[in-house]
């Protein structure tokens, strides 16, 4: 579906992508990795046609550059940094469907899924909703729409626990359809999403390799949490997540994709817990 050839990009005196070549098949859902300065972001914006560059840039035989408005039409992107946008958010969608030949209706239904009624913030304008709200925003627009290229940067990023369960069950409806092409700066963020990593440094890919394609993206983990004192920085922690206890005994589930992120609070709280059982939902 997607074809990068020799694709090099320079600002001025910095090159910024240095002859990248890349095959992308449909069904497949690759993890964009690498450092601030990588040039990760560059690649997404050639992919969306908003560069000139040096090499190729195919998507479906088609340039992004030349035929942008075609190719536009099948991409849904969720950018890391919300566009400050003035406009009010039933504007911005009505918007967005015009654009991409949707519904806002669609668009909303996402929302919802994601735990936004848009009705009670779309007189507010864009740029004045909350982090997680503008994020909720965003996916709704990209995933409110046929696309079957997804380009998401970080988006995850001020998601509660739930709303992240949520938006892997939406992922996970396409994941046989779409390519995913899902952009972070740690691997352990976005690992259980995919089945291919790739990693950038400087303008190069340094790593291209497959990875275990078996997690089902939409269970979840039933988790029981044992510690041994009560300790209140803990029980903030895991009341995030939804998690329900008496001090000592936690209970909660987590969305399989998030077990990373999960294992990770935990080892913050090392020293007080003295038992995890995490088993998969049948």
């Amino acid at each position: 579906m997607i074809s990068i050839n020799d694709l090099s990009k320079r600002f001025r005196r910095t090159e910024v992508l240095r002859g990248v070549n890349l095959s992308i098949n449909r069904g497949e859902r690759i993890a964009l990795i690498g450092a601030n300065g990588a040039g990760k972001t560059t690649l997404i914006r050639c992919l969306l046609g908003e560069y000139v560059h040096d090499g190729s840039v195919m998507i479906d035989g088609k340039s992004p550059r030349l035929a942008r408005e075609e190719v536009l039409a099948r991409v849904g992107f969720v950018p890391q940094i919300s566009p400050p946008l003035k406009m009010p958010v039933a504007q911005l969608m009505k918007f967005a469907a015009n654009v991409c030949n949707s519904e806002v209706s669609k668009m909303r239904d996402v929302a919802a899924r994601l735990g936004l009624d848009t009705e009670r913030v779309a007189n507010q304008p864009f740029v004045k909703l909350s982090g997680g709200q503008k994020q909720k925003i965003l996916i709704c627009i990209a995933l409110g729409r046929s696309a079957d290229l997804l380009i998401l940067d970080e988006p995850s990023a001020n998601l509660d626990p739930d709303a992240r369960h949520h938006l892997f069950q939406l992922l996970a409806e396409r994941q046989e359809h779409a390519v995913m092409l899902i952009s972070s700066h740690r691997l352990d963020e976005v690992a259980a999403l995919v089945n291919r990593v790739i990693e950038m440094d400087q303008g190069l890919i340094t790593l291209d390799d497959k990875v275990a394609d078996s997690m089902d993206m939409s269970s979840t983990l039933h988790c029981q949490l044992e510690l041994s004192r009560d300790e209140p920085a803990f029980a903030k922690a895991i009341a995030e997540w939804g998690f329900a206890g008496d001090g000592l005994s936690w209970q909660g589930k987590v969305a399989a994709p998030d077990r990373l992120r999960f294992l990770g609070v935990l080892s913050r709280y090392a020293g007080a817990l003295s038992a995890i059982e995490m088993r998969e939902n049948s």
